[in-house]
């Protein structure tokens, strides 16, 4: 069986969507994938899995970004 494992979860302020990030190991080996959960209104749901290099790629340029807009921006709820 796979192994998923929970790693943060929290909602949109803007569009009230939650997004959860998930660590997935498959029974069968292979990379680890980080699995990114966005539950739309009502039971829509967008799954991405992705390598940890697309990760770490996606994340650092996420940041890149957010940095110099980040400190006058509230922060999102926590669940």
């Amino acid at each position: 069986m796979d192994h998923i494992t929970s790693l943060a979860k929290f909602r949109n302020p803007y569009g009230n969507q939650e997004i959860e990030l998930q660590e997935v190991r498959y029974e069968a080996g292979g990379t680890p994938m980080m699995r990114l959960r966005i539950r739309e209104r009502g039971a829509r749901f967008t799954i991405f899995d992705i390598d940890p290099v697309t990760a770490r790629y996606w994340a650092g340029e996420m940041k890149q970004w957010a940095d110099p807009l980040a400190d006058s921006a509230p922060p999102p709820p926590l669940e």
